[in-house]
C-alpha cells in the first residue's frame, strides 16, 4: 500500500494545484519512482490511497497504464483518515494469509525491500517498522532484540503508552521512517469495537497494543534516504537523482 493521499502542506505552493505524489523529483512524479521501485521488487499488487487532488492520480495512473500493474485506489476524497485509517478503510484489499509492505510516497531511498519483507516473514513479527538513529525529538524506543515498548518526546517529556516505565539504559531510541510491514493480525486490533476506527494515526495504535504484541524494529544503515515531503530535502533528492541520471 502506498499512502497518496496527503495534502502536502509543507509543499506549497507546488501541492496548491497537483497532489504531493505527482510532485516532479529529477523530472519523474514522486509516485512513478515509488511504484517502480515496489515493482523492480516484485510488488506488483497495489494499494494507493488518494484525497488531495485525487482525480489527478486516477488520470495518471490510467494514462500509464498502471505502469504494468495490478493496482487499486482507496479513495479517501470524502475525508482523509490518517495513515491508521487509511489502512484499515483498504482492509478489503489487504486482508489474507501475507504480510502487507505500506509505503509513505514521499520517501524515497536505495533500501532492498525484498531483504525488509523477508526478515519481517521470518520474524513472525505482527509489525516490522523501518527505523532510524536520525536527529528528531519524538523517538520510538526499541529493547534490545528491537522490540517496540513505547515512546518518547524529548521537547515535552511525555512518554507512551501509558504506564509505561522509560529507562534509556534498556531501551534504544530511534525514528520511523515512513515504511512498514504489517501482518494481518493486526486487523483484529482495529475497527469496529475498538477505539481505533475512522481517523487515526497508525502510531499511536502501534503504542497501544505493543505490549501485547510482537512490533519490531529494522534499523537503517549506510543507504540513501530522502522524505521529499519538505522543500529542503526536496531540493537535495531532485540534485541527488539528476547527478546519478535517474
Amino acid at each position: 500500500m502506498i499512502f497518496a493521499a496527503g495534502i502536502g502542506s509543507r509543499l506549497r505552493p507546488i501541492t496548491d494545484s497537483i497532489p504531493k505524489a505527482l510532485v516532479p523529483v529529477a523530472g519523474v512524479p514522486m509516485l512513478q519512482r515509488t511504484l517502480l521501485r515496489l515493482q523492480s521488487f516484485g510488488f506488483n499488487d497495489v494499494i494507493i490511497n488518494i484525497h488531495h487532488f485525487g482525480q489527478q492520480i486516477i488520470d495518471f495512473l490510467r494514462a500509464n497504464d498502471n505502469f504494468g500493474m495490478n493496482i487499486c485506489v482507496s479513495d479517501e476524497r470524502d475525508e482523509l483518515l490518517d495513515t491508521g485509517g487509511g489502512i484499515l478503510k483498504a482492509r478489503q484489499f489487504l486482508e489474507g494469509d501475507s504480510p502487507f509492505l505500506v509505503h509513505n510516497v514521499d520517501i524515497l531511498s536505495d533500501i532492498d525491500l525484498n531483504q525488509v519483507y523477508q526478515e519481517h516473514v521470518e520474524s513472525g513479527a505482527d509489525g516490522t517498522l523501518l527505523v532510524s538513529d536520525r536527529n528528531t525529538t519524538r523517538k520510538l524506543l526499541f529493547d534490545k532484540d528491537m522490540r517496540l515498548h513505547g515512546w518518547l518526546n524529548h521537547n515535552t517529556g511525555e512518554v507512551k503508552p501509558d504506564g509505561f516505565d522509560y529507562d534509556p539504559v534498556r531501551y534504544r531510541e530511534l525514528a520511523f521512517e515512513g515504511i512498514h510491514v504489517i501482518s494481518p493480525t493486526l486487523f483484529r486490533y482495529m475497527g469496529e469495537g475498538t477505539e481505533w476506527q475512522g481517523k487515526f494515526s497508525i502510531i499511536p495504535f502501534y503504542l497501544s497494543v505493543c505490549q501485547r504484541l510482537q512490533l519490531h524494529g529494522y534499523e537503517l544503515k549506510d543507504i540513501t534516504w530522502f522524505d521529499i515531503g519538505k522543500p529542503d530535502t526536496l531540493r537535495q533528492a531532485n540534485e541527488y537523482y539528476q547527478q546519478i541520471g535517474r
